[in-house]
């Protein structure tokens, strides 16, 4: 049988389903791009300068842990005495109100905890009022250690200060020697997150090289993913499958 040589007509589709189907294609373009815009992770910069600064009795030091030229908290180790009952302190000041130290109370009064390596620091994180102790010796007849950082090697201060009216993260490295009533402070690091309101873990100098979990802020929801992929024809299509079945539940971050 012979075929036919008269060409096939092209079937005609109405203005309606051609608007209909230039922006569904539009749409789902534009989702699939924005889909990859917003599962890009924050990349976090993290701020590291290391030191070996000695606080000894009845000195002190203004850390500037972002180097604007700004103190950000003041440490101070004094000797305050009344009637043969004297205190030896090593104590934390935030140096505004905003800046806060991960603590805790004990009684009326405020000790700021010694962390270790690996710590999360962030927004959950129990900041106490900006004034406080890290470890005391009371002295009367005997002594009486009273704080968590008393002969304690590489722990962490979890602080957040202000930087130009945004809340940022960070950390403060000690090594804390009580002998009696002596009390000396070793400050051998410390370091920050420049991306404001983004946690950072204790010890960590490099971001996600140290340990940091790297996360998006925002998680794209199915529904755009999926118009994105549609947009790919078939390759999306499978691409989508596989991501939809092997991502199970998703932690909070």
């Amino acid at each position: 049988m012979k075929r036919s040589s008269r060409p096939r007509r092209t079937a005609s589709l109405s203005e309606s389903i051609h608007h209909q189907l230039n922006m569904y294609a539009l749409a789902a373009s534009a989702a699939g791009v924005g889909a990859l815009a917003l599962a890009q992770p924050s990349e976090a910069k993290i701020v590291y300068t290391p030191a070996h600064r000695v606080i000894g009795v009845n000195s002190s030091y203004d850390l500037d842990l972002n180097h604007d030229g700004i103190a950000d908290f003041i440490f101070s180790n004094t000797i305050s005495c009344i009637s043969g009952y004297c205190t030896y302190r090593l104590s934390l000041d935030g140096a505004v109100a905003a800046n806060r130290v991960v603590g805790y109370y004990h009684g009326t009064q405020v000790f700021f905890s010694a962390l270790k390596r690996g710590a999360r620091i962030g927004p959950r994180a129990p900041f106490k009022r900006y004034f406080g102790s890290m470890v005391e010796v009371i002295h009367t007849a005997s002594s009486h250690v009273v704080g968590p950082w008393a002969n304690t090697k590489s722990r962490y201060l979890g602080v957040k200060f202000d930087i130009k009216g945004k809340t940022h993260y960070g950390w403060a490295r000690f090594n804390v020697t009580v002998q009696k009533t002596k009390i000396v402070a070793v400050l051998t690091g410390y370091a920050f997150e420049t991306i404001p309101n983004k946690a950072i873990i204790a010890g960590a100098t490099n971001g996600p090289d140290d340990g940091e979990p790297t996360a998006s802020f925002t998680m794209p929801t199915s529904e755009p993913v999926t118009l994105g992929l549609l947009a790919m024809g078939s390759p999306g299509l499978s691409i989508w499958r596989r991501e939809d079945s092997a991502a199970g539940p998703l932690g909070s971050y």
